[in-house]
């Protein structure tokens, strides 16, 4: 049984994702169209599903290779009716996802330690609604949690982080506009030490000058966080917004330069016809998609979840 029947053969675990992909559906539901058009599988439909493709934001380079891969099959098995690509285009999405590895959305969390995730990415993207959004589901796990107001550049990252604390009833440890980052993140897990704290997020500045002075303003962090608890930062997550497109694929590259960065957050996924994303940022960086915003409550980050994001997309097809 191949992915495909395995996927569509159970029902759907989460509607949430029908609901938040809504729009991402109706990019793929063109592809249904012009699959029940054509009447052959030649170079011309090869250009269209490409075109698609390029259209849901998977990414010219991942496309390539995807087309290129759908001509392979085809190929092999010596399919002729187009309407049949429809089950090796959904196999072929979990291939380019999978990596034929394992891929687990589960944040790495030590048992007896205080662990600390690192939250990075450009101003606007939802970092801080994402950590205000983690810290209620952690709280709710039974974990002791702590916010750490990392970004001091702006004092409006402070506030609006204090605000996601008392939302979630969770402390901020946080100090004044233009504090040094690393120093105001020493002090919160020194703090968080002698309260005995679980879990510490850390918000982090979206805009420096340079990539330069983001290389060097991270990795300093890593260096202090890391004097304090050798074996943290747990995870470094990038956020990114997936209605920026492309530009969230650049963004993907210079922070995964910047820093070892472990796992992905896509926001705003509800409001785009982008999710292709999704596919791109994994087959280029190889990075796992940990957790996607699928609305604006508090409620409305889920961990991502692969075969529920495919059939979200594809549901309607069969």
């Amino acid at each position: 049984m191949g992915l495909f029947q395995k996927l569509f053969s159970k029902k759907p675990k989460n509607e949430r994702y029908q609901l938040g992909l809504h729009k991402t559906k109706e990019n793929f539901g063109n592809l249904k169209q012009v699959l029940a058009r054509s009447s052959v599988i030649d170079d011309a439909l090869f250009d269209t599903l490409e075109e698609l493709f390029i259209q849901a934001d998977i990414g010219v380079d991942t496309v390539i290779y995807f087309i290129d891969e759908l001509r392979k099959e085809v190929d092999h098995k010596h399919i002729s009716d187009p309407n049949d690509l429809a089950e090796i285009i959904v196999d072929k999405m979990f291939e380019i996802y999978l990596q034929g590895e394992l891929v687990s959305t589960d944040l790495r969390y030590d048992e007896g330690e205080m662990n600390v995730y690192l939250f990075v990415g450009v101003n606007g993207v939802g970092k801080t609604t994402t950590i205000g959004k983690l810290a209620k589901q952690l709280k709710d796990e039974g974990k002791k949690v702590m916010l750490v107001a990392g970004d001091t550049f702006r004092a409006g990252a402070i506030d609006q982080l204090i605000e996601w604390g008392r939302r979630s009833n969770t402390p901020v440890f946080h100090k004044p506009a233009g504090s040094d980052p690393s120093s105001v993140i020493y002090d919160a897990l020194e703090v968080a030490k002698k309260e005995k704290v679980d879990v510490v997020l850390c918000d982090t500045a979206g805009r420096l000058q340079t990539k330069v002075n983001l290389m060097n303003e991270l990795s300093k962090m890593k260096r202090v966080i890391q004097k304090s608890l050798p074996h943290a930062p747990q995870e470094t997550l990038l956020v990114i917004d997936a209605t920026t497109g492309q530009n969230g694929m650049r963004q993907a590259e210079v922070f995964n330069e910047a820093t070892e960065v472990s796992g992905i957050v896509l926001t705003k996924l509800d409001g785009t016809a982008k999710g292709g994303i999704v596919l791109a940022i994994r087959h280029m960086y190889h990075l796992p998609i940990k957790y996607i915003g699928l609305g604006e409550k508090i409620d409305d980050l889920v961990q991502f979840d692969i075969e529920q994001y495919i059939y979200g997309l594809f549901r309607d097809f069969f």
